[in-house]
C-alpha cells in the first residue's frame, strides 16, 4: 500500500474486477489475471482493516484507562 492508496476507491476496483469476470467476456488467462489483482486488493484491505482495528482497540483501552 502507499500513501495514495484509498480503501473505498480498492473496494470499488474489485468490484470491478468481480463484474470483469462474471460477465464471462474473458478468455481464461485474463480471468486468472484479474483474480489475481483482485486477491492481492483483498489482502491489502484486510491488512488495512486490521491496522485501523489495532488502532480503534489501543483508543478503547485508553478511554476504559481514563
Amino acid at each position: 500500500m502507499t500513501d495514495s492508496w484509498n480503501y473505498e476507491a480498492t473496494v470499488e476496483e474489485i468490484e470491478r474486477i468481480i463484474q470483469n469476470i462474471e460477465s464471462g467476456q474473458l478468455n481464461l488467462d485474463d480471468v486468472f489475471t484479474k483474480f489475481t489483482v483482485a486477491a492481492e486488493h483483498l489482502q491489502d484491505c484486510e491488512q488495512f482493516l486490521g491496522q485501523k482495528q489495532q488502532q480503534l482497540d489501543v483508543l478503547l483501552e485508553t478511554l476504559s484507562d481514563s
